[in-house]
């Protein structure tokens, strides 16, 4: 176990101790009211925990306080991970970025792009273009969510056991078959469409390296970085377990509602590249330095800096952003002037949004309300953690932004 902790003072790295306090105040106010059961903040700039700050509890019904070791759900921020375990690979030579993922995983050889009709009875035409594997790093390959609730697809996929969770005694190759069986939403690389591309990267991972996707993670990422409290299994770290809550169906001023049942307490049958592990603060942060530090940490190198120069680019086409390139739906980033690199999510206009921000900045968050972002700019990498499920119940990610940002000296 490692535990995060502040190494400097926050005036020794630009940022402003009285302004920090009003970061910490906002966000105590979601505790005292109720719409948060506890967080967790850390702000760490040119390599240095500058700020770390928490407040409530991890488990509402036990009255455990948030702590620095507190074990987070990370969803959707295994995301990045399993990008930076997909580059690794390409700067081995084991695939290039143009390739067809049916090169490795057959089932999505001949896939079948949705053009109309119910999901009881759609018109399916074939797919012109492949999927490949800049599509799964990018969002654009044409897969999506049994969650969105906003196309015949996604229905296509919750008949199918896919909504916020996967059919039972299905792995992942498993669960690879049976969404190469559904149509996509369009044609691979002709739009935006945030679904389950990073689970089939975690698959690619798997075939291309010959390793499941746990030990890869582990053997290649976590045991060189240090990072000790992250996993698929939380069976070694469920003390530390915050617990998961969900929006209160009377309405988002209302309490959240304890979720029944913990299935991570256990090993998982399916291994999520896009959204399966849970870990602590300390290693996330360990993960995001490595990355700000252009590949490499503690002199552990992972990538080269021009793999991450190149990741945390804007790879939509003509360099458009995602209010024009992608669909209206649930993601964990706003779309006006936020463009999609390899993985993470890029800010290229920082005006559009209307939230402080930093041109180039980089990061993706979680469904249960975590954020993550670098700042190159700044030399700046922040963190969130809560467990509160969807993300988009409360505007905690442009307001931490704002807090963030007028901090800076």
């Amino acid at each position: 176990m490692t535990t995060i902790r502040c190494d400097v003072e926050p005036s020794e790295v630009g940022l402003s101790p009285t302004r920090l306090d009003r970061l910490d105040r906002h966000f105590r106010g979601y505790v005292e009211d109720g719409r948060l059961t506890g967080w967790l903040i850390a702000v760490a700039r040119h390599g240095h925990v500058a700020h770390l700050a928490t407040y409530g509890t991890r488990d509402r019904e036990a009255a455990t306080p948030v702590e620095p070791d507190t074990v987070w759900r990370l969803a959707s921020m295994t995301k990045p991970i399993t990008s930076v375990a997909a580059m690794m690979l390409y700067e081995e030579g084991a695939f290039e970025l143009k390739d067809p993922i049916s090169k490795w995983i057959p089932s999505f050889e001949e896939m079948g792009v949705y053009r109309s009709g119910s999901s009881a009875r759609p018109d399916v035409r074939p797919a012109t273009e492949p999927i490949r594997v800049w599509h799964l790093l990018t969002h654009t390959s044409g897969l999506t969510y049994g969650f969105h609730h906003a196309h015949p697809v996604d229905a296509m996929y919750r008949a199918a056991g896919f909504e916020w969770g996967n059919p039972k005694g299905v792995d992942l190759a498993g669960c690879c078959e049976l969404w190469a069986a559904q149509p996509l939403v369009f044609e691979p690389g002709s739009e935006w469409n945030y679904g389950v591309s990073t689970d089939v990267l975690g698959r690619l991972v798997e075939v291309v390296s010959g390793q499941s996707l746990d030990s890869f993670f582990r053997e290649r990422i976590f045991e060189p970085l240090g990072m000790v409290d992250t996993a698929f299994d939380a069976t070694a770290v469920v003390d530390r377990l915050a617990a998961p809550y969900a929006a209160n169906p009377a309405g988002s001023d209302s309490p959240p509602v304890r979720l029944p049942g913990d299935p991570l307490v256990s090993p998982p049958e399916m291994l999520s590249g896009g959204g399966g592990l849970v870990g602590t603060a300390s290693d996330y942060l360990r993960f995001s330095e490595m990355l700000r530090g252009g590949g490499e940490l503690d002199g552990t190198r992972l990538l080269s800096s021009r793999t991450v120069s190149y990741m945390t680019s804007n790879h939509l086409p003509g360099g458009v952003d995602l209010e024009e390139f992608g669909r209206p739906l649930f993601a964990e980033t706003t779309f006006a002037g936020v463009g999609f690199g390899l993985g993470v999510s890029v800010v290229t206009d920082p005006l559009a949004g209307k939230v402080l921000t930093s041109e180039g900045e980089y990061g993706w968050g979680g469904a249960f309300s975590t954020s993550w972002w670098v700042a190159p700019r700044e030399d700046l990498s922040v963190l969130f953690f809560t467990q509160l499920l969807p993300s988009s119940t409360h505007p905690i990610r442009s307001q931490l932004r704002q807090l963030v940002y007028q901090a800076l000296l």
